[in-house]
């Protein structure tokens, strides 16, 4: 009897999934820390949506993403956890579609951590990423002992959703 291996699904089809946001109640004790008694846990589909709103010239910190999507859908807080892989998600099928003939790809390069600095995790990590801010008219500082290479003056560069 022949097994059949199962295959890993590409970037683009786990942001093509079926999903629904969800908004679900914190618990009392755990409120305060997520900001919020109500969090959304929202989809690869609506971070992607939120992230090609980023003009060029602009960035968006994680942060801004989880705000904008929470009130967005009526919820105190997004959840930070869920978000950042879908943001993730988001990256690698934009990379996907790139490789694919895409001229037109979601630009994940302009999502930054709080303090500017630049995503490791990101399709060619940090170097690809500042390639692409730099390609776009942005000044990246040079890492700092652990802490990876950031945008120059981002808070200036903060896209308002």
């Amino acid at each position: 009897m022949q097994r059949r291996l199962k295959t890993r699904k590409s970037w683009r089809e786990k942001m093509q999934l079926e999903q629904q946001p969800k908004i679900v109640k914190l618990p009392p004790e755990g409120w305060a820390r997520m900001g919020g008694r109500t969090m959304l846990v929202s989809t690869p589909r609506d971070v992607d949506a939120l992230m090609r709103k980023i003009p060029k010239g602009k960035v968006a910190t994680s942060a801004l993403l989880r705000e904008k999507l929470a009130h967005d859908f009526g919820a105190e807080c997004a959840c930070p956890t869920s978000t950042g892989i879908f943001v993730r998600i988001a990256a690698e099928a934009a990379e996907e579609d790139r490789a694919g003939g895409a001229k037109k790809i979601t630009p994940y390069w302009r999502v930054i951590a709080k303090d500017g600095g630049l995503n490791e995790k990101f399709p060619g990590g940090v170097k690809s990423q500042a390639e692409n801010l730099k390609a776009e008219g942005f000044q990246i500082e040079s890492a700092t002992g652990k802490k990876p290479p950031r945008v120059k003056e981002f808070e200036k560069k903060l896209v308002k959703f």
